[in-house]
């Protein structure tokens, strides 16, 4: 297996001269581990003599809808506790009686409940966490279940809500136990961070209130308005970390720790029939890559994102602080169209 490797340091490092970011680390491996890695740039423009390092914590943003809500579903689908296809309301009585009951998982899953589009959660519910849950789930739908691809941040969390009740644990805590702990992802985690990790987490956006970037807090504010933990968002991690994890992808067999190679499988395949834009389960095909055996990714707003390939037997991942600079996605687009072309030639 081979990679361009002096290529994609200098795109990445055309980056950082652009600002499209302050820093970003990358890697890509396969199966049975990681086969080039790299860092370029600063963690902090305000502190230029500190680099960015292998080991800096990113927030994750919406990858935590992978690394902890799809991941804590397949571990619930493996063990048999949810079917991806019976309508929530008739096992979930949050659901029963609501709108919601007529959406499966499944549906959930590939955006394609109906779900209202709005986001803005305190403006819709306020700041009570019960009262943002039950407003979540006894909302009316947008349109009925299986009629259209819509993405929407409310079915991560409402997949979340489901995790919680079926494994009748926290969110952070079905994670961590059953997914995180047993891969040895160490430094993955839900924030706010303790002090002397956040010193080493990647800066985000500027918080108006404080003045200052966020940093080993969470950027989206559905999560803070959570406390942190939420099925949208609010997870950090490390490149070493994300690459365990997409190495289990590959390598995962239905009798090991958290998600089998079943759960792989099947989320890595269209299953939205017909309907555009094609999905899988939470994963959806890279720009390009039209096939359902190709180059599947996912992003997080902040500008982190990884690539997967069971045809190909590799992955990619690539972390920035993108949203340091900028909330245009553009820029940041560019780069990683480019950095996959050149990670999985």
């Amino acid at each position: 297996m081979t990679y361009r490797t002096d290529r994609i340091e200098q795109l990445l490092s055309q980056g950082v001269r652009d600002k499209v970011y302050p820093g970003a680390v990358w890697a890509v491996g396969d199966a049975h581990g990681t086969h080039a890695q790299g860092a370029v740039g600063v963690l902090d423009p305000a502190e230029p003599d500190v680099p960015m390092r292998l080991d800096t914590a990113f927030d994750a943003a919406s990858l935590t809808k992978i690394l902890a809500v799809w991941a804590s579903i397949g571990t619930l689908w493996e063990e048999g506790k949810l079917d991806l296809d019976i309508p929530l309301g008739t096992f979930w009585p949050e659901a029963d009686g609501h709108p919601l009951e007529a959406a499966t998982a499944r549906n959930l899953l590939t955006h394609t409940a109906g779900l209202p589009l709005r986001a803005q959660l305190k403006n819709l519910y306020g700041t009570d966490p019960q009262d943002v849950r039950d407003g979540v789930l006894h909302e009316a739908l947008h349109r009925p279940p299986g009629e259209a691809v819509e993405y929407t941040d409310r079915a991560a969390l409402i997949l979340g809500y489901l995790a919680e009740h079926l494994s009748g644990q926290r969110l952070d805590q079905l994670a961590t136990q059953r997914t995180w702990q047993p891969l040895g992802m160490h430094n993955t985690r839900f924030g706010p961070l303790p002090t002397e990790v956040a010193a080493r987490c990647a800066p985000t956006e500027l918080d108006q209130d404080t003045g200052t970037h966020l940093k080993g807090v969470a950027h989206d504010f559905s999560a803070r308005l959570l406390g942190g933990m939420c099925g949208i968002a609010g997870a950090f991690t490390t490149l070493d970390d994300l690459g365990t994890f997409l190495r289990h992808m590959l390598a995962s067999s239905p009798d090991g720790g958290g998600f089998g190679s079943a759960w792989t499988a099947d989320s890595l395949t269209i299953q939205t029939g017909g309907l555009e834009p094609v999905r899988g389960l939470f994963w959806h095909p890279a720009p390009g890559s039209v096939s359902d055996d190709d180059i599947w990714v996912h992003y997080g707003f902040t500008g982190t994102g990884m690539w997967i390939s069971p045809r190909q037997g590799r992955w990619a991942a690539l972390l920035t602080n993108k949203l340091y600079y900028t909330r245009d996605r553009q820029p940041l687009t560019d780069v990683r169209n480019a950095f996959r072309a050149l990670a999985f030639a």
